[in-house]
């Protein structure tokens, strides 16, 4: 199971896999880091660190059951000479659930009408853990399928994951202290949710969208983003 340790490209496609499943999660960790934001703030970090477990855990139960993610990409029935396939159906509906998750999220912050009271809050804790759940299993499939494709040993992929998801487990606090304090950052952060949801349905109609072009518009928005929050400090001190 362990004969690729002294090999040295199986080294270097374990440091390749763990970057990809690092940069494959961010848009794991900023919906994990929003809805963490709605729970009360003892439960916050509890609640980031469960959805990414689950995240973790999700990712393995899909690695060893390869055989049946390989059945997914099978196609299942065809519409308007379009296969569709189990991984088409699990996409297209992650992707509705994120357009309309985001969409109220966007909502809420708008019309502020969401309540900040800690009421009922265990419902909502786990609330927020079934939602993460979902999404998981939207975002850990072409996860482990990218790592099928890259990686013949299954324990390079195991490995990989663990170590990517422990990295993302010291990443996760910050990130969502800083888009909770910065409210132009929290949008940003929802509209790149509903281009990420616009983007499963897409690849659920096999209309392939290259993930470089999404994280490429997702890094230029942060960096005008943070210049212009430069700016505005330094006005703010000027007039002050």
């Amino acid at each position: 199971m362990f004969e690729w340790v002294s090999n040295p490209e199986s080294w270097i496609a374990l440091g390749t896999l763990i970057a990809l499943e690092i940069v494959l999660g961010i848009d794991n960790i900023i919906f994990i880091s929003i809805l963490a934001g709605r729970l009360p703030a003892n439960q916050r970090n509890k609640g980031r660190q469960l959805g990414l477990v689950l995240a973790m855990l999700t990712r393995l139960a899909l690695l060893f059951g390869i055989a049946w993610i390989i059945g997914l990409v099978e196609p299942w029935f065809t519409v308007f000479n379009n296969e569709i396939s189990g991984r088409d159906i699990i996409l297209i509906v992650g992707g509705l659930f994120l357009l309309g998750k985001s969409t109220h999220e966007i909502h809420a912050n708008l019309t502020k009408t969401h309540s900040t009271k800690e009421v009922s809050k265990y419902t909502s804790f786990f609330s927020v853990l079934a939602q993460i759940a979902i999404l998981d299993i939207v975002f850990s499939l072409d996860s482990v399928i990218t790592a099928v494709g890259l990686v013949e040993h299954l324990s390079i992929m195991a490995i990989a994951i663990v170590l990517s998801v422990g990295v993302m487990l010291f990443t996760a606090r910050p990130i969502s202290i800083f888009i909770k304090n910065n409210p132009t950052i929290k949008m940003l952060a929802l509209s790149f949710l509903l281009m990420i949801g616009f983007t499963l349905i897409a690849e659920g109609f096999d209309v392939h969208v290259p993930k470089g072009y999404i994280y490429f518009a997702m890094a230029f928005s942060i960096v005008v983003e943070v210049l212009n929050m430069k700016l505005l400090k330094r006005k703010e001190k000027k007039d002050s």
